[in-house]
Parts: C-alpha cells; sequence; structure tokens
C-alpha cells in the first residue's frame, strides 16, 4: 500500500525557519538526508521532496479557452505544504511508524529540543474508495 506522509507548517513557522542557524540547518537536513537513505535501504521509498517556501505559490486554473490562470500568493492561508514523502508499505501502521520519525527531525526549540513537526498521513488511492462503489 502506498501512501503520502506530508509535513505542513504555518506562514510564522517557514518565517521561523528562514531565521534557523546554519548549525540548525546542517542538523536538520543531515537528519533528512540520513532519513531518506534508510527508507531507500528498507525498499519503502517511492519518492520524497522538499517544497519552495509558500510566498511562491500560485493556484492555477485553466481559463474558458483553457489558458492557465494563476492567482495567489495567500498569506491567509493557515497552513502551507512543507514537503513529502511517498512510501510503499505493509500496513498503515508501518506508514505511522515512518510518520513518527519524520515528526523526530531536529531543529531549534524549546530548552535545545524542537517540538515534533506534526505529518499527516494518507493512503493512495489507485481508485475510488470500496464504500463508494
Amino acid at each position: 500500500m502506498k501512501y503520502i506522509l506530508m509535513m505542513s507548517g504555518t506562514k510564522a513557522d517557514f518565517d521561523a525557519y528562514a531565521k534557523w542557524s546554519k548549525k540548525d540547518l546542517e542538523a536538520h537536513f543531515a537528519f533528512m538526508h540520513a532519513f531518506n537513505k534508510e527508507l531507500k535501504d528498507s525498499g519503502t521509498y517511492v519518492a520524497a521532496e522538499g517544497l519552495g517556501f509558500p510566498d511562491q505559490a500560485k493556484i492555477v486554473r485553466a481559463g474558458k479557452d483553457g489558458t492557465p490562470i494563476t492567482d495567489g500568493v495567500f498569506p491567509e492561508s493557515k497552513e502551507f505544504l512543507a514537503g513529502y514523502w511517498i512510501v510503499d508499505v505493509e500496513s498503515e501502521e508501518q506508514a505511522y511508524r515512518i510518520a513518527a520519525r519524520a515528526s523526530a527531525a531536529p531543529g531549534p526549540g524549546v530548552r535545545g529540543k524542537p517540538e515534533p513537526i506534526p505529518i499527516e498521513v494518507r493512503q493512495i488511492m489507485s481508485g475510488p474508495p470500496e464504500e463508494l462503489l
């Protein structure tokens, strides 16, 4: 079963991240690279990407003639997607364990211990849910 594990943050989270020290950023990126390698080595890794800051985001819709119409940036949004992993695992519980590990990424925090990062876990569907059929 494939799951997407999504890391989100508020505008304040992104603003704070932009002010992290070089040491904190290096520790965070080292963790993420090692975490992704663990996923690859275990055979559960499908994809992972960090995303640009929210001030670069646009919403795109097709106009009446099919041309793209963009809208944004949306500073009133409460949360923004920061990055994601797609994993292929045996069970939902395994996806939860992987998400918990990602949640523990290092960063600056109160008394040197960062708050765990919330990770949303959702199954990737290959068709409509059975209850809708």
